[in-house]
């Protein structure tokens, strides 16, 4: 690989499914390699008034997936005339990744999704591998480089039917573990909900590395 090709990845995602709807959480720095290129990155997007995702691993794959899959739910529901189910949502998403991953490329194009929404069928919880894989989990799921620290904390905190505000909790310490000890998650955390309601950022917080005098 050229010098100059930088490959911009690296991350930890966490997804809860709650009592009340489902909590999405995410750290904010990109890594190339051992270069942080990013501190200050957006890895939650809204994709519908009642869905989000979370994004993991290579930026360019990651920006071009989440633009695709807005304007696709956009067109479904003009369609339609009506907002398409989550279940919609995760089957064009993986078919998205399935032809992109099996493309050839220099550039392999590797991205994992955590995608999150509320229909009327209620909350929902998908992880979509980076070979188009669709899993449903009913409890929680991680995805990144930091994955292993966070589903630790997962796997010692969750419990069926949580609060909302016990589900923020959980992630913030999922998503904490991952920054104390992966390389390539850090500088802060970004937390969503999405409930009957919509779509709610709770929090956006960045960790100060600066050392002063």
């Amino acid at each position: 690989m050229k010098e100059d090709l930088k490959v911009h990845k690296g991350t930890t995602t966490v997804g809860i499914v709650c009592k009340e709807g489902i909590v999405l959480a995410a750290d904010k720095r990109t890594s190339a390699g051992y270069l942080i290129a990013n501190k200050k990155t957006i890895k939650i997007h809204k994709i519908s008034d009642h869905m989000a995702i979370t994004t993991a691993g290579l930026v360019s794959d990651a920006q071009l997936f989440t633009k695709i899959i807005k304007a696709q739910l956009k067109l479904l529901n003009i369609r339609k005339g009506k907002e398409p189910s989550v279940e919609e949502a995760a089957n064009l998403l993986a078919s998205l990744s399935y032809a992109n991953i099996r493309r050839p490329s220099m550039v392999p194009g590797i991205v994992g999704f955590l995608l999150g929404g509320f229909d009327n069928k209620g909350q929902h919880l998908y992880e979509l591998g980076i070979d188009g894989s669709i899993s449903e989990p009913d409890d929680y799921c991680t995805d990144g480089s930091g994955s292993s620290f966070a589903m630790g904390v997962l796997e010692t905190l969750y419990k069926k039917d949580m609060t909302l505000d016990e589900g923020i909790h959980v992630a913030v310490k999922a998503i904490n573990a991952a920054v104390q000890r992966d390389l390539a998650t850090g500088n802060g955390i970004d937390v969503i909900t999405i409930t009957k309601e919509g779509y709610k950022h709770v929090m956006g917080k960045m960790i100060d590395t600066n050392i002063r005098q």
